[in-house]
């Protein structure tokens, strides 16, 4: 009984593994286009890495995925994760956002990183090198909110 109970449960794993999401794979790095953020307002190289290793992966069209994406369900979940990430905030997008959007998403940039609950604590577990220090937190800090400025002073 226990061994045709593992065949289905094998079978039932393979037949979901021809099931697969559609990714985020819009363009490779650099991430710049006339609507994304780092074109808007530059940063320094230090934020733009930053951006790059903590935020990329869900809040852009620029998605790396990582081996486990492959295996279902985990690419489905990792799927939806992102979809929801990009529909929060897409940086890739910024520009098309009216500018009420684009203050209050520079605001929700610094709050999020300050009470560290961005990046996501199931992200950092793995990608350990987006773990951001207080360093980090500040200098991300400083160009939302130099860049909340430009945009509010128009």
């Amino acid at each position: 009984m226990k061994t045709k109970v593992l065949l289905g449960l094998a079978a039932v794993f393979l037949v979901i593994q021809a099931f697969r999401p559609m990714k985020n794979l819009s363009a490779a790095v650099p991430f710049t286009g006339k609507d994304d953020i780092t074109a808007l307002h530059p940063p320094s190289p230090e934020v733009s890495q930053i951006l790059a290793t903590a935020c990329y992966d869900c809040h852009s069209n620029h998605t790396r995925y990582p081996w486990y994406a492959e295996i279902q369900p985990v690419g489905w979940w990792l799927a939806d994760h992102i979809k929801d990430a990009r529909r929060e905030l897409n940086f890739s997008e910024f520009g098309t956002y009216p500018t009420k959007r684009q203050l209050k998403k520079l605001e929700a940039v610094c709050d999020e990183v300050r009470d560290r609950t961005m990046p996501l604590k199931s992200y950092t577990f793995i990608h350990r090198s987006a773990r951001l220090t207080d360093a980090q937190v500040a200098a991300l800090c400083q160009w939302a909110e130099d860049a909340h400025d430009r945009i509010d002073s128009k």
